[in-house]
């Protein structure tokens, strides 16, 4: 577990984003060749991609930044713009790239009108690699994104090796009833006791999303598969790996954390947004089921004539 991937004198690149960026790749590859199957405006569909994954960077930036904001705090000017944008020290929000990009998507979608959800199903599959490669990334970090101490027996204890960019763990923002659990081992203050390994739930919630994003992009309903993303990855989110993950509670309905509980919380922010997310995506699935089907176009869509297929 070591978060640089490559490292040229001072310059290094994370594993995380290169786990990120190849999950991406794979999933422009599929739904390129999805778009081709399905008449739509190949050239269209790869600048698309282009610019939601750029826009989609900028709002998972700016969403970390505004919920983490304590880590910002008490720098000024330059310094502070520099930490702002700074994305390769780490600090991304999934649901602010997500938010992000989808905005863009609907702009383009207006801008050359064309059917909205017909591109936006196919954008489903690199979102569910990149999670996966995310979480792996965050795994080989070390201790980043991690889980609540538990007593229960599938926790996980971090090697003392294990310390990524973020140790979470064992911090001046470690809340005082975990402190007691924390050691110097070797001039690092360590997390000795066992945690929900988070950051493999992410990974399995990321697999189970990709293996299900090809069954909803069977239907001819534009709009399924985007929705059923949205539903089930709220769902798989908010419901397991966010009821785990050591995560501040802004609503503190009920924590158990300890080598004696389960380490849960409940609410976190993730939790929280999650909420409306999975309700909208019950209405507007049920909304799309009772519209008829559209079969796929067999020919290319021209977007420059402003034709929608």
């Amino acid at each position: 577990m070591h978060p640089v991937f490559l490292q040229i004198g001072s310059f290094t690149i994370a594993w995380y984003g290169v786990l990120i960026t190849l999950g991406i790749v794979l999933g422009a590859w599929i739904g390129t060749r999805m778009a081709r199957q399905r008449g739509l405006n190949e050239q269209l569909f790869s600048d698309m991609i282009l610019w939601a994954v750029l826009w989609g960077v900028i709002g998972a930036r700016l969403f970390f930044v505004a919920t983490s904001w304590n880590l910002f705090s008490g720098k000024t000017g330059t310094a502070l713009l520099f930490d702002i944008i700074n994305i390769r020290q780490g600090g991304i929000s999934i649901h602010g790239g997500l938010i992000f990009g989808v905005g863009y998507l609907i702009y383009a979608a207006r801008r050359h009108r064309i059917n909205f959800y017909k591109y936006a199903d196919l954008f489903v599959p690199g979102v569910c690699f990149g999670i996966i490669g995310g979480r792996i990334g965050n795994i080989m970090n070390g201790s980043d994104t991690v889980g609540r101490v538990t007593g229960w027996p599938i926790g996980f204890r971090w090697p003392d090796s294990a310390r990524g960019f973020h140790d979470s763990l064992c911090s001046a923002a470690t809340p005082l009833n975990l402190l007691q659990y924390c050691q110097n081992i070797g001039g690092k203050s360590v997390m000795t006791a066992p945690v929900h390994f988070t950051q493999l739930y992410g990974v399995i919630i990321g697999i189970i999303l990709s293996v299900a994003v090809f069954y909803w992009l069977r239907s001819k309903r534009p709009g399924w598969a985007f929705w059923q993303f949205w539903l089930w990855y709220s769902l798989l989110r908010a419901g397991w790996e966010e009821t785990f993950r050591l995560n501040p509670l802004p609503w503190k309905v009920y924590l158990s954390e300890g080598l004696d509980k389960a380490g849960i919380g409940l609410f976190t922010e993730t939790q929280l947004i999650s909420i409306p997310l999975i309700l909208l995506s019950i209405y507007m699935l049920w909304r799309i089921r009772r519209q008829p089907e559209q079969p796929w176009a067999p020919a290319p869509e021209a977007a420059s004539t402003g034709v929608q297929v």
